[in-house]
């Protein structure tokens, strides 16, 4: 019997041990694997600690992609030369992907059809200075605690906004200069804020009642700080406004164009442009002339044979007229974005606001409010 046991525990030992190389062997085999497979796939920079060899596989992926996105270029290239010499159309120019074309989606994005924002521009607040039932006469103010810079603002302010007014500010309750624009006949009211001796906000109000839109105003830039800048004159300005396509964006977009008189002098030249672009509302003030500029074409008719490199052909001459826009800018030269719209006029206490900024909404970078 206990020779049986002893053979049978040898045979177990054996066992064992054959188990245990079996599994060493096997080990081994997955490890051969995972170094084979370690090769096919990119190795990430940031899973390497080593500063030169993370740095050296980071440039050698950026180049991959670059000749690969040279090599999608060119077929795109061919294809295209293909299809017109074939006669064919050419295929479809790939869109971009940007921040704006993949924005959120938007309940309150304006349609052309829509028939209750129609009938809400005959009923808003501006609906009279847009209908010509009213000239536009702005009235421009400071905040109490004025700065050197704010009037040099104001002054360029002056000739980009027709029929516009500087008062000093003084003492005054921003209340009783709504009332003083009401009794004079005003129809809007800018208060140009500084903070550490720098124009940083806008107040705009419209009179006689509302509303009243804060933006904050950043990265200014005056016309004698702008190389190479034209002089304005006293023109009533054309008026571009872009990318307004929300209700809110809509209803923003109305209370900037009450600014300006809705008959421009197309001869002065003169354009204002409010360009939204992911809630950033960007001024620029150009004068612009149209300019016809003559270009030479030389077309030659060369022969390339198998002995020869090249034989000269014939050449022609071909002159071509084209007609060219050259704008100068003028200034100012601001960025705006908006922090709150209120109804009625400037009343922080009991005032309805119908839209305010909060920290909470830019949780994202798609979402647009303009």
């Amino acid at each position: 019997m206990a020779g049986k046991r002893k053979k049978s525990d040898d045979g177990d030992e054996d066992g064992s041990k054959s188990s245990r190389k079996s599994f060493v062997v096997d080990g081994d085999d997955d490890n051969k694997q995972k170094k084979n497979g370690s090769k096919g796939q990119q190795v990430l920079p940031s899973t390497i600690k080593n500063k030169e060899k993370r740095s050296a596989v980071h440039a050698k992926l950026k180049q991959q992609k670059k000749l690969e996105k040279r090599k999608r270029a060119k077929t795109r290239d061919a294809a295209e030369k293909q299809a017109l010499e074939l006669g064919e159309e050419p295929p479809p120019k790939m869109i971009p992907r940007t921040i704006e074309n993949t924005r959120e989606l938007d309940e309150t994005v304006c349609k052309p059809d829509d028939e209750e924002l129609f009938a809400g521009n005959d009923a808003d607040e501006f609906c009279s200075v847009l209908k010509h039932e009213r000239n536009p006469k702005i009235l421009i103010t400071t905040c109490r605690f004025n700065s050197t810079r704010g009037p040099a603002f104001i002054s360029e302010l002056l000739t980009v906004i027709p029929n516009a007014h500087y008062f000093k500010r003084g003492t005054y309750d921003l209340k009783k200069i709504v009332e003083y624009g009401r009794t004079k006949d005003f129809t809007s009211l800018i208060v140009v804020h500084t903070n550490r001796r720098e124009p940083d906000a806008l107040l705009v109000i419209g009179l006689p009642d509302g509303p009243t839109a804060h933006f904050k105003l950043s990265k200014l830039v005056l016309r004698k700080d702008i190389k190479n800048h034209g002089n304005p004159t006293s023109h009533e300005p054309e008026l571009v406004l872009s990318n307004f396509t929300t209700r809110l964006g809509h209803r923003i977009g109305r209370l900037i164009q009450s600014l300006f008189p809705q008959s421009p002098n197309f001869r002065g030249r003169r354009v204002v442009t409010f360009h939204n672009q992911r809630d950033f509302i960007f001024f620029r003030h150009h004068r612009y002339i149209f300019e016809s500029k003559e270009t030479k074409q030389i077309d030659s008719k060369g022969k390339k044979g198998k002995d020869t490199k090249e034989e000269n052909g014939s050449q022609e001459k071909m002159v071509a007229r084209l007609q060219v826009c050259v704008s100068l800018e003028c200034g100012p030269r601001f960025t705006l974005k908006l922090i709150s719209l209120q109804h009625g006029t400037f009343d922080t206490k009991s005032g309805e606001y119908e839209w305010v900024h909060k920290a909470e909404m830019d949780t994202s970078r798609r979402r647009f409010f303009l």
